[in-house]
């Protein structure tokens, strides 16, 4: 019989760290993932779904300074793991990276958000546009060749280790999971149909008709976790507003990462260009953001859509959010626009436009789209309050049962979020969490903090 202390549903980054966490710092004796895919991290984790980065509020425009200081000690974790494990331009990799931004009003915006957040990040860089031309001579070239006219600033790093290849790292934290403790084992091919209590803890039942037991579970399975907790009877105040991205490659024109200033209204990620760290030779422009009625994407529109979606979503409330959210013009043009980057000729020409923000020199011929790349994000959707929750959410029972939606940017808080939800799982088994040296690991400054404090 199947019987574990925890079973993780889920094998993205955010599973496979909390996997890691309990194998190598806790007392929990027997440990599982199960993943309905045949390989871990083939949903938002993949090397394609994401944007491979370290979203540690420093160049995110759309952080306050309040959440970029959590954030960044949530970075911390999993930069300082990368490299205490040497995996150095194997799965982290270093690179510049700034915010721009371009005309008077937003280069205006980003000299006070520099001198606000160089207070919270040791060393952040100002450049001036002959410095953001040494480090990314394409985003001042012109379509002439010259110098664009408009006026470009920018906040960064010349060098940061910043980017990671979190399907790798996936498949790292369970490889040194498995090697601390050999009886924890990840089961794949296994979509859960059904979480039932039995005697003291649940049942987890498959579509395929396997069974596997566990005293706690924790759900970490992105767009999935809240269908799961409303099957289960938690959540059932909040519906989801699933929001998938398209991504297009460019040649290798970015030497790191140019991210640009976010409108303050849209609850989507602002236009960046990356390096891709998995194909080389490729720069990745976006994301786009369109919303679709499906919790994961498949390779055509029809694919993947989602009965369970429409249960969480059919509801009064759900709908006045929506409405409440389009009424606003800037998200109301902005969801068109996007709608249409999907037409054929004319979406990538207008995707263009937008990304001559970044390099104004970039021609029709030098676009492709990324086909294939990008994932369904949950924005969750709170019905009491009426209103779309920002960042991540967490469904607490109290009853060894804890669900998680993580939205961007969930893979830089893997670690962070392990250590949160193994405080708890080890708290209600009643064994040991070493956070300490969970700490002391991966995030000295914090625990220096914390004992300065005491």
């Amino acid at each position: 019989m199947n019987e574990f202390d925890v079973v993780i549903i889920g094998g993205g980054v955010s599973g496979c760290a909390t996997f890691y966490t309990l194998s190598e710092y806790s007392g929990v004796q027997k440990i599982a993932v199960v993943e309905k895919e045949s390989k871990l991290a083939q949903i938002s984790s993949n090397h394609k779904a994401n944007s491979q980065t370290i979203h540690d509020g420093s160049i995110e425009t759309n952080y306050t300074a309040a959440k970029a200081r959590s954030v960044r000690l949530a970075a911390q974790k999993v930069r300082n793991f990368c490299l205490k494990e040497n995996l150095q331009n194997k799965i982290i990799f270093e690179m510049q990276k700034m915010a721009i931004g371009v005309g008077d009003v937003e280069c205006e915006y980003m000299k006070k958000r520099h001198e606000e957040f160089k207070e919270i990040f040791k060393g952040l860089q100002f450049f001036d546009k002959e410095q953001v031309k040494k480090h990314e001579p394409k985003v001042i070239e012109g379509a002439n060749g010259n110098d664009r006219p408009e006026n470009v600033v920018g906040s960064g790093y010349d060098a940061d280790w910043c980017a990671v290849n979190f399907e790798l790292l996936s498949e790292y934290f369970v490889e040194k999971a498995k090697e601390k403790n050999p009886q924890n084992e990840v089961f794949f091919n296994f979509k859960v149909k059904d979480i039932e209590s039995k005697n003291t803890g649940y049942a987890l039942k498959s579509e395929d008709g396997r069974e596997i037991y566990a005293k706690f579970v924790l759900v970490d399975a992105g767009s999935y976790a809240l269908p799961l907790a409303q099957k289960s009877g938690y959540g059932l105040d909040l519906g989801c507003f699933p929001v998938a991205g398209n991504f297009y490659f460019a040649p290798n024109i970015l030497k790191g990462k140019v991210y640009c200033v976010q409108n303050p209204k849209l609850p989507f990620a602002a236009l960046h260009g990356d390096p891709d760290v998995a194909v080389s030779g490729k720069t990745r422009l976006g994301p786009t953001a369109l919303a679709m009625p499906k919790l994961e994407r498949g390779k055509h529109w029809f694919d993947k859509l989602s009965p369970e979606l429409f249960k969480l979503d059919m509801h009064l409330e759900v709908f006045q959010i929506t409405y409440d959210l389009f009424k606003d013009s800037d998200i109301r043009n902005y969801v068109f626009r996007n709608i249409f980057f999907g037409l054929p000729y004319f979406g990538k020409r207008m995707f263009l436009k937008d990304a001559q923000k970044i390099i104004p020199s970039l021609t029709i011929n030098q676009v492709e789209l990324a086909r294939g790349y990008g994932e369904v994000r949950p924005q969750v959707l709170d019905r009491s309050a009426k209103k779309l929750v920002m960042g991540e959410k967490r469904i607490r029972t109290g009853k060894g049962l804890t669900f998680n939606m993580t939205p961007s940017p969930g893979a830089t808080s893997c670690l962070q979020n392990a250590m949160i939800d193994s405080e708890e799982i080890t708290g209600y088994l009643n064994v040991s969490f070493d956070k300490e040296r969970f700490l002391r690991d991966l995030s000295p400054e914090e625990l220096d903090s914390i004992e300065s404090k005491n």
